[in-house]
């Protein structure tokens, strides 16, 4: 079996790949490497460009007639900047994805596994949501998550497409093996962030400190990105159980998270307990587009995939240090 991976040299989308090639699934790389990296796609069938290329999309489906299902990576996620760059958002991650879905479905591809985001929910006073919990996204980019799963939705009730969107809390770690991780030289999020501080001897700084929360900081579930690998080859190898091509249901959401909540502070503590170093820290205000956050209380990956995260958020931190460590060394991304 064949699958294509859009965005699939980004961290995430190259991560899916490796498990993929692991469980003998081909990946079939698509990615503008406007965030992407070339390195990622070595050893696997790659084309540059972009999701709403038609033409191409046609080439890549001429070339690779055995395709059976599309993961659909590509998107820009970076917070701050959606708050600035709304427009650019809904254009790449939300038109191009109309445009991406037309192209699918004249190649004949039905089977689509979407790379949603945990960021849409509302959490309750307890920060924990399952599949059925209110929808509030706080941020253009978080907005456009939640448009683009309505996309999928209401293609799949109105034509042959069958969709899984699969609700990403927070991936961190990288592949064990060290073939890909984070590309960004300088991450957004609240691990990279640390190892920013840690290894230029500055000070961590937490954003937001006057959530609701158990220490007043954000809570978030991290999920070690091999894991949420993993999710996606148990939604592949199932997918025709969990939404069969004659069945009343054409589309389906599964959280993806470790059902554990971790507040930012407990992740400096979980930071130092790893690295075995006291990192410097300083309050300040919550960033545009930020929120609380949440961890899922679902079982539902459980059931329909048989899937449940194995890997620990030390064991996640220690493979991001790794990777950083690998990275500079030897691919020095810039």
């Amino acid at each position: 079996m064949k699958v294509l991976i859009t965005g699939g040299a980004g961290f995430i989308g190259s991560t899916i790949g490796s498990a993929c090639l692991d469980a003998g699934i081909t990946p079939v790389i698509l990615d503008s490497l406007v965030t992407g990296r070339q390195e990622f796609t070595e050893g696997r069938a790659f084309y540059r460009g972009d999701i709403a290329d038609g033409p191409l999309l046609d080439q890549v489906f001429a070339e690779h007639p055995e395709i059976g299902a599309t993961i659909h990576c590509a998107a820009l996620i970076v917070v701050p900047e959606s708050v600035r760059q709304p427009l650019r958002y809904y254009r790449e991650n939300v038109a191009k994805t109309v445009a991406l879905l037309e192209h699918l479905q004249r190649n004949g591809c039905d089977r689509l596994l979407f790379s949603s985001s945990a960021s849409i929910y509302t959490p309750g006073a307890d920060f924990a949501v399952d599949e059925d919990s209110a929808l509030d996204p706080l941020s253009p980019y978080a907005r456009t998550k939640m448009l683009m799963e309505l996309v999928c939705k209401d293609t799949a009730e109105a034509t042959s497409l069958r969709a899984l969107s699969l609700r990403y809390f927070n991936p961190i770690g990288a592949d064990p093996q060290l073939r890909t991780g984070l590309q960004t030289p300088l991450p957004s999020h609240a691990l990279g962030k640390l190892i920013e501080a840690h290894r230029g001897g500055g000070t961590f700084r937490i954003t937001g400190t006057d959530w609701p929360t158990r220490d007043g900081s954000g809570i978030r579930d991290y999920v070690h990105v091999w894991d949420l690998a993993r999710a996606h080859v148990a939604a592949l190898q199932r997918f025709d159980r969990v939404l069969p091509a004659d069945g009343a249901e054409s589309y389906q959401v599964i959280n993806l998270g470790t059902g554990a909540g971790t507040t930012v502070r407990e992740l400096i503590a979980a930071f130092e307990r790893v690295t075995g170093a006291t990192l410097p820290t300083e309050q300040t205000a919550a960033r545009p587009g930020d929120n609380a956050g949440a961890f899922t209380r679902s079982t539902r990956a459980a059931t329909l995939l048989d899937w449940h995260p194995e890997l620990t958020l030390d064991q996640a931190i220690t493979d991001t240090l790794a990777w950083f460590s690998h990275r500079d060394s030897v691919l020095r991304l810039g």
